[in-house]
């Protein structure tokens, strides 16, 4: 909601820079969105590597 407020101000005190916004926006996000899913594969592989790290603990808890 906060993000729609300050478009609409910024719309309405300049609206040529809004309209480039606009449609700068969704560009940007295509550009960035490779980054994005990759980050994502890595927390995923460093989530897998710490819980092969972590299984001995927990084996030991459970037993004790």
């Amino acid at each position: 909601m906060i993000k729609f407020l300050l478009f609409c101000i910024l719309a309405a005190l300049c609206w040529p820079l809004a309209l480039i916004a606009l449609f700068v926006y969704p560009l940007i996000w295509l550009v960035l969105l490779p980054f994005k899913l990759v980050g994502l594969a890595v927390a995923g592989v460093f989530s897998v590597i710490g819980a092969i790290f972590m299984l001995p603990a927990k084996i030991v808890k459970s037993i004790l």
